[in-house]
């Protein structure tokens, strides 16, 4: 699937031909002013706005403002497109969170660009924290609130990673979240489902116990919420590129 961009200009016309110009490599979503955007904020998984700033109703800056506030919307980045080239706008647009500030006219490639560099960026972060044993969870965020929710889901898993029932259903209780907010909250930040941040976070926990050479396999596999070590052998030989046996045989021998 196409990552999802929201383009907010009130420009009818250049709101078309920068729609065009992103269709080729995303599915583009448009309103004409803040307000429009973030009604379809709350009912479509975007993954990066773009924003004209001088707009009716909500400008760009007020936007901006309310999705870096918003615990649902916070961890997508913004790209504000503005014709006020001051060095006050540009402080403004970068302390109330943008993470991109494109003065126009400009060229759709450098626009493009942007766009590329902070969905690639991401990308990476997040598969380097799936990837890589002793990655702490909270590398994934952007922004402290995120660093914040991270921090306090991770506790919640490892405090129970020994239940092999832990579920989304539990985790949403022990967040105090609705299901569906913390479905939606955690796809957005990790690009994970709670279940696969659950597994993932299992072989993390795994990974540290094995390196200290005091447990069995099959003990690390119980002690993580395993109900079999074949099925646990092979997730983290799928995970990590080696089995339980030699990533600890590795790991004791450095």
């Amino acid at each position: 699937m196409k990552p999802k961009i929201l383009l907010v200009e009130d420009n009818k016309e250049l709101l078309e031909v920068i729609a065009d110009e992103l269709q080729e490599q995303y599915e583009v979503l448009k309103a004409t002013d803040g307000a429009q955007a973030l009604k379809m904020l709350s009912t479509e998984s975007v993954e990066l706005v773009i924003s004209d700033v001088m707009m009716p109703v909500m400008d760009g800056f007020e936007l901006c403002k309310e999705i870096k506030s918003n615990f649902e919307y916070s961890h997508i980045p913004v790209i504000l497109l503005t014709a006020k080239n001051t060095l006050q706008s540009k402080i403004e647009g970068l302390s109330i969170g943008a993470d991109a500030y494109i003065e126009k006219p400009f060229e759709t490639e450098y626009l493009l660009a942007h766009v590329a560099s902070l969905l690639n960026n991401r990308k990476k972060i997040r598969e380097y924290f799936v990837n890589t044993p002793f990655v702490n969870l909270k590398s994934v965020a952007h922004n402290k609130p995120d660093e914040l929710f991270l921090e306090k889901l991770n506790q919640h898993i490892r405090e129970n990673i020994d239940d092999h029932a832990l579920d989304v259903d539990k985790l949403a209780k022990l967040m105090n979240m609705g299901r569906t907010s913390l479905f939606r909250k955690i796809k957005s930040v990790t690009d994970l489902t709670p279940n696969e941040l659950i597994n993932i976070t299992r072989l993390k926990k795994a990974a540290e116990l094995l390196s200290t050479g005091e447990y069995k396999i099959y003990e690390v596999s119980d002690m993580v919420g395993y109900g079999s070590q074949t099925n646990f052998g092979r997730n983290f030989l799928k995970q990590f590129g080696m089995t339980p046996t030699e990533f600890q045989k590795n790991k004791l021998g450095n």
